[in-house]
């Protein structure tokens, strides 16, 4: 069974490719909120690798955010299109349960949300559980909580099986909603 993994919300974007729980391949490329120009011919790229094509994927599991607009959205949509259009199942996990799927114990994931926030969570990987939930908060104050490790959006390793693991079914995937955690600049700016 293939499973393809993507995730542009953050500085990473983050495309793997997954047989049978052996991870077959894993592709990092740190960009400035610009994977736009990257996403579709990474995915292309991971699977030429592995001689598949799109069709021949079991299923697609995409980060959801919280994290960059633009970058959450393009993960989300090109995973939408390969699920609606090959008739596949899609799986989303959250992008910061992502970011910290690579390390052991209680671990600080933390995205900038600029003056001062920051979207984090504090997860036992372990456990599978969150310590504090998903949310965005004072960067300050969730750095001054209790947790073994830290990963921030430009230097993490995702650990693809506890993805798959982790990973929620979508029940209709051309409804699937990104978790933007908060408005967008334009949205707020309409309220003043």
């Amino acid at each position: 069974m293939y499973s393809l993994i993507i995730d542009s919300a953050t500085k990473i974007l983050y495309v793997g490719l997954v047989k049978d729980n052996k991870v077959l391949g894993e592709i990092y490329v740190e960009g400035q909120h610009d994977h736009a120009k990257n996403i579709v011919a990474k995915v292309d790229e991971i699977l030429k690798a592995n001689n598949i094509e799109a069709f021949d994927l079991d299923e697609i599991v995409t980060g959801v955010g919280p994290g960059s607009y633009t970058g959450v959205r393009m993960a989300v949509s090109v995973a939408k299109m390969l699920a609606v259009f090959g008739k596949k199942p899609l799986y989303s996990i959250s992008t910061l349960k992502l970011m910290a799927s690579g390390t052991k114990g209680k671990v600080l994931a933390l995205i900038d949300a600029r003056r001062g926030n920051s979207f984090s969570c504090i997860l036992d990987t372990k456990k599978d559980e969150y310590i504090v939930k998903e949310g965005m908060y004072n960067t300050e104050e969730m750095l001054n909580k209790s947790y073994d490790l830290i990963v921030k959006e430009d230097n993490y390793k995702v650990d693809a099986l506890y993805v798959l693991n982790a990973k929620e079914r979508v029940e209709e995937a051309h409804l699937l909603v990104p978790n933007y955690l908060r408005e967008t600049e334009a949205e707020r700016n309409l309220h003043d």
